[in-house]
């Protein structure tokens, strides 16, 4: 794809990058440190600091001229403060990104291809590889991913006497069932708040659409496939087979229909969301719903690094030390996410995420463009307004479209 002109405080902070941040060596003593950032992937605080603590022990020993340093920063305002440390030269070495992020601070990021083996390169499955390859160059070194597949509760399928769907007519046919019966066939948070990356583009890309054009120049959701997709959402939401309320606000999750076993399946939630409230024994996962393709968002965590780092030698071996199988599956585990490597093998034996593990090739993460958060933010009131009958879906993504593609500079 093509990368689009950025905003001007990026652009400013980004044009920095080339002349400094990250660590470099200590002439003194010969030793090179190293800082990554990293953000609160394991929940508690002093588990997540206690593993990179091991790991940089280990590291050290075969490295003892590289001092590493992990830095544990919240998730609010993280890309504020990357940028506002890389304007400053006070940015690390290296980051956790996601894809959509990869594309917004491109012009800092140095990739990584030449500090990972073939074989590391080779381990990483294709989608994730794709997640996070820009213009042919790997961008990041992928650590984690996310799966989103179908979940439902088989509580409430076994009282309305029906099968978990596969493909969307599935879903139309057991909706009025579902309905008689007092509960929703899914659900759908239509609220521009919500992200479309778990709710609309799993449709849009199921229906065999995309988000923007191959060569990123335009967006493509104003196509046949974007119309088909909200046409079908607009049929659940008309017919009043998904929760009304979720269409205009997000409200606290004990209060949805979901949260209180009056819905059957969703693909916007994960077992963690729902274990306390449906409990473990009806938390059943499918792979994701079909209609010309089968495929649901996952996503993906990888260390990139930048390019004004001091010690990109140094860091590249830290890179490859804590980008290896053998770090991802233990940091997955502890986490609660899976790893993006082929040679890890499943990483649960039993439960809901051993379920999900088995759909990991049918995941696809966010779109790589640096529009793809300005776009979601056009976009997700346009859906909202076509799904509460203020336009027609067509004019919904007709509309939407416009508004795109003039941020993209069409």
């Amino acid at each position: 794809m093509r990368l689009r002109m950025l905003a001007p405080v990026v652009v400013a902070a980004l044009a920095a990058a080339a002349t400094a941040c990250g660590s470099g060596s200590d002439a003194e003593s010969g030793k090179q440190t190293v800082t990554m950032w990293v953000y609160p992937i394991i929940p508690d605080e002093a588990k997540h600091k206690a593993f990179w603590d091991g790991q940089i022990a280990a590291f050290t020993k075969d490295n003892p001229n590289i001092d590493v340093k992990v830095e544990i920063y919240p998730w609010a305002k993280r890309e504020e403060s990357l940028t506002t440390a890389i304007a400053g030269n006070k940015g690390p070495d290296l980051v956790y990104l996601i894809p959509d992020q990869i594309p917004k601070f491109a012009k800092a990021i140095q990739p990584v291809d030449s500090y990972l083996s073939d074989t590391a390169k080779a381990d990483y499955r294709d989608n994730v590889k794709q997640a996070v390859t820009l213009d042919g160059k790997l961008m990041g070194a992928p650590i984690l991913m996310g799966a989103n597949p179908l979940m439902c509760n088989r509580k409430v399928l076994d009282a309305a006497g029906v099968e978990a769907p596969k493909t969307w007519d599935d879903v139309l046919a057991i909706a009025p069932k579902l309905k008689e019966k007092g509960f929703d066939v899914t659900n759908y948070y239509a609220d521009p708040g919500a992200t479309l990356n778990q709710s609309f583009y799993p449709l849009l890309w199921e229906a065999g659409g995309s988000v923007f054009t191959p060569d990123g120049a335009k967006v493509a959701f104003d196509g046949p496939e974007g119309l088909k997709a909200l046409t079908f959402l607009k049929t659940l939401a008309d017919k009043g087979y998904v929760e009304k309320d979720l269409l205009t606000g997000i409200p606290a999750f004990e209060q949805t229909h979901l949260a209180q076993n009056k819905t059957a399946c969703t693909w916007q939630q994960v077992p963690a969301d729902v274990e306390s409230f449906w409990g473990a024994e009806n938390i059943k996962i499918y792979p994701p719903l079909s209609d010309a393709k089968q495929v649901g968002y996952g996503s993906i965590g990888a260390l990139s690094m930048l390019k004004g780092s001091k010690a990109k030698d140094a860091a590249g071996k830290w890179l490859a030390f804590a980008s290896g199988a053998a770090v991802t599956k233990a940091y997955d585990t502890a986490s609660g996410f899976f790893s993006p490597q082929k040679s890890t093998g499943a990483l649960y034996t039993d439960g809901p995420n051993a379920e999900m593990e088995k759909t990991l090739d049918l995941m696809q993460g966010a779109p790589l463009h640096d529009k793809a958060r300005d776009v979601m933010g056009v976009l997700a009131p346009e859906i909202q307004a076509a799904l509460i009958g203020q336009k027609s879906p067509q004019q919904a993504l007709t509309d939407a479209a416009t508004a795109a593609n003039a941020l993209i500079g069409q």
